[in-house]
């Protein structure tokens, strides 16, 4: 069975940053790409920004862009999301998610795996 586990979430000050980890465990497997999705509470979820690992292209949602960097280690099935110049409404539940095969959209929420999500909130 695939697992994977966020940490890094917090409470954190307007203007602040905040460093989160998705580490994938299990039976190994390869993935092709990783991302991070957000839910705050009230809303639906939305996707925040994901990394192909085949040519390291990277992706954001416009609302990030600028301010959250998404990077990993492929080998280890590991991606991280650097949130900077926080504010309040970054504030929600934040989901690493993974696939295994292509994808040609991966704004899209059909990842295979999920972690159990990590809350965030930022205070202004």
């Amino acid at each position: 069975q695939v697992q994977l586990v966020e940490s890094g979430g917090g409470l954190v000050q307007a203007g602040g940053s905040l460093r989160l980890s998705c580490a994938a465990s299990g039976r190994s497997f390869g993935t092709y790409a990783m991302g991070w999705f957000r839910q705050a509470p009230g809303k639906e979820r939305e996707f925040v920004t994901a990394i192909r690992w085949s040519n390291g292209a990277t992706y954001y949602a416009d609302s990030v862009k600028g301010r959250f960097t998404i990077s990993g280690d492929n080998a280890k099935n590991t991606v991280y999301l650097q949130m900077s110049s926080l504010k309040p409404e970054d504030t929600a539940v934040y989901y690493c998610a993974a696939c295994r095969t292509w994808r040609p959209n991966l704004m899209r929420d059909d990842y295979d795996y999920w972690g159990q999500g990590t809350q965030v909130t930022v205070s202004s």
